[in-house]
């Protein structure tokens, strides 16, 4: 790999050089997309004016790195989190001129986004959230913070843009409680607020770990709702509290996220996107190209095995048999919702006690094992 020489200033030349090394890296990879933090790409100047134009002379760089290599990008996102202006949340924080500027970088990384063709643009609440109950009003905060999407969903309209938009999913940390805790939540949040038919979800495994799930299931949720957009295919260490960023090297696991993206038909526009970092303890360059290989390579041999899974057809029949009791008669018509809780207790009292069925795990488990 070429040495660019990152002098680790927050100087043009060294943001130009950054991304002279990054597209460098995307093109040796192959990679047909990439993504980016408006802060990441651009220095951040005193005032927003001259952070702003920063960013107008990144984007030109940026738009001619495109345009040489065909790489694209994926989506772009504001960091709302690292100034210490958002130490209390951006979209809910209790002081206007914090909500004001927040919505101001919003609105620039809209039009840079719109400027590079950016197909999605992610709203991650790194700090949406609250650490005591005791100074948080939090049904307020959340309807400023849907304000502030409507807000940008009227901006993306009047524009013409077409780019759909994200939301990023997170438990904690920084925060002690965010508002996006997991899919379920988020989906939750949107419905309330009408803003469901405006978004979908940017789902990181990593994220999902710490809300307590499973790798798969925040991924699972938001597809079987229709909220799928994107994947940010991080994972962590399940042994560690925090958001480690680890490149995902688990196959199993990858199989279980690509067999649910099979079944949705795939994410486009949306992407698997690496938002990962080689460990403190990996310090050649060779292994940042290692890490993002090998991840590239455990989510192609997840599509591999999920794509097996279902041409052989065992597991998804298995599933099928294990619902088969709602296919018709009193479970079909219950589906249906023409059955009444009289109608429940006339069935038992006909049919009496269930017959106990083995929801056989460990039969499953096998079963993956084999093609795995």
């Amino acid at each position: 790999m070429t040495r660019h020489y990152d002098d680790e200033s927050d100087s043009m030349a060294n943001a130009k050089r950054r991304a002279d090394a990054a597209f460098e890296l995307f093109t040796k990879l192959g990679v047909e997309y990439y993504t980016f933090h408006d802060r990441d790409v651009a220095p951040e100047r005193s005032t927003l004016e001259e952070s702003n134009a920063a960013l107008d002379e990144m984007a030109d760089h940026l738009k001619a790195l495109q345009e040489k290599t065909g790489v694209k990008l994926l989506w772009a996102t504001q960091n709302l989190f690292s100034n210490p202006r958002y130490m209390n949340g951006a979209f809910t924080n209790p002081d206007a001129h914090v909500l004001a500027y927040g919505c101001a970088q919003v609105k620039k990384v809209l039009d840079i986004n719109h400027k590079l063709g950016g197909e999605n643009l992610v709203f991650w609440g790194g700090r949406e959230g609250y650490q005591t109950t005791l100074n948080t009003d939090i049904k307020r905060e959340l309807d400023h913070m849907a304000a502030v999407f409507k807000m940008a969903i009227k901006y993306k309209e009047q524009n013409g843009m077409t780019a759909q938009f994200l939301i990023e999913p997170k438990p904690r940390e920084p925060t002690k409680h965010q508002y996006d805790y997991d899919a379920q939540t988020t989906i939750a949040f949107l419905k309330t607020y009408g803003l469901d038919d405006h978004f979908k979800l940017n789902i990181e495994p990593n994220h999902t770990t710490l809300a307590g799930h499973d790798f798969e299931h925040d991924i699972l949720f938001a597809s079987k709702f229709g909220m799928l957009g994107s994947v940010d295919s991080n994972t962590g260490d399940p042994l560690l509290g925090w958001d480690t960023d680890q490149f995902p090297m688990d196959v199993k696991k990858a199989s279980l996220a690509m067999g649910i993206i099979i079944d949705q038909g795939g994410l486009a526009p949306g992407g698997l996107n690496f938002d990962c970092k080689v460990r403190r303890e990996s310090t050649d360059d060779v292994d940042l190209f290692i890490g993002h290989i090998g991840a590239m390579d455990t989510f192609a041999r997840g599509l591999r095995i999920a794509a097996k899974i279902r041409e052989e057809g065992t597991l998804p029949s298995m599933v099928k048999e294990r619902y088969a009791s709602f296919d018709d008669g009193f479970g079909k018509k219950l589906e249906e919702g023409t059955v009444t809780l009289e109608d429940c207790e006339e069935y038992v009292k006909k049919h009496g006690e269930p017959e106990q069925r083995s929801g056989q795990q460990e039969l499953y488990e096998m079963i993956l094992n084999r093609f795995v």
